[in-house]
């Protein structure tokens, strides 16, 4: 297992540069789990990436698994109905 640490924060103006740094490390792990227990602040830029994540682990064929959700991810993520797609 590859913890993967979300920063503290994701938004519209960081889910880019978030999303870069993440690739590699994605790409390099067999079954990579993002732990998102660092993220604070976030909007729906972060239900974005990870849903993006999610569909690169899959395009590989690769499980992904995300803990550590803070409440905020997991309310934003149920609003869009999204939340089972996330395992949230």
């Amino acid at each position: 297992m590859t913890a993967l640490l979300l920063p503290a924060r994701i938004t519209m103006n960081d889910a880019r540069a978030t999303l870069a740094a993440l690739q590699p490390q994605l790409q390099a792990a067999t079954a990579p789990v993002l732990d998102a227990s660092a993220l604070a602040e976030l909007d729906t830029a972060a239900i974005a990436l990870l849903l993006e994540c999610q569909r690169q682990a899959r395009a590989a064929g690769k499980p992904l698994q995300l803990v550590g959700a803070p409440p905020k991810l997991a309310q934003l993520a149920t609003l869009y109905g999204v939340g089972g797609l996330l395992g949230l």
